[in-house]
């Protein structure tokens, strides 16, 4: 059993993931910005990604971080949010020991089979939120050094209504026609943390 700080406990992902270590018996510390917006989840405790004091606090005495946290939408700056989450993470968890880092990443930034980048099939409306990802990324490669991350994408999108079948499969390029539940994808996460590889990857699963 190890202990596990997840960041974005909150969200689709968040949940699956939150769900898929207390199921495999990880002492799991679920970190949201605003528990009172999540009075469903048990457990929770507030905290800010971006924020390094914060990461480094709620990740001391964790063997292993999972950073699922978003934003997007009107009154969000996903640039900001993404470059500044990723800084947060590699200062905090670095002045806390821990480290593990398992990031949930996006299908937009790999490359499509006949290697154009799947970016260019994605509406210009979600192409700031996309390339903001991009940018937390960047900061991951260039300043995460001594940091055992890896980023990990869908293939493709997420099916919102699919079930855990407790199966996935490892690709090289991007599609968007394939699906992933959440529950699946939230399996990925969790071997990752388990059996990591220890080479810094932009891993897709689907």
């Amino acid at each position: 059993m190890s202990k596990i700080v997840i960041f974005g406990a909150g969200g689709r992902a968040g949940r699956q993931a939150v769900a898929e270590a207390r199921r495999r018996g990880h002492d799991v510390t679920a970190v949201v910005r605003d528990p009172e917006r999540y009075r469903d989840l048990a457990d929770v405790v507030a905290g800010d990604v971006t924020n390094a004091v914060d990461v480094a606090a709620l990740a001391a005495g964790h063997d292993a971080a999972v950073n699922a946290a978003a934003v997007y939408g009107e009154g969000t700056d996903p640039d900001a949010f993404f470059t500044g989450a990723a800084r947060a993470l590699v200062t905090g968890l670095r002045q806390a020991g821990v480290d593990r880092l398992v990031a949930v990443g996006l299908s937009a930034l790999l490359p499509a089979a006949d290697g154009t980048p799947v970016l260019d099939a994605i509406p210009a409306e979600f192409r700031p939120f996309c390339l903001a990802h991009a940018a937390g990324l960047e900061v991951l490669r260039t300043e995460g050094t001594g940091l055992d991350w890896v980023y990990v994408s869908p293939v493709g999108d997420f099916d919102h209504d699919g079930e855990r079948t407790g199966r996935y499969e490892i690709g090289e390029h991007g599609d968007l026609s394939v699906t992933i539940s959440y529950a699946d994808f939230a399996v990925a996460l969790l071997d990752e943390v388990e059996n990591p590889r220890h080479v810094r990857v932009h891993l897709a699963v689907a």
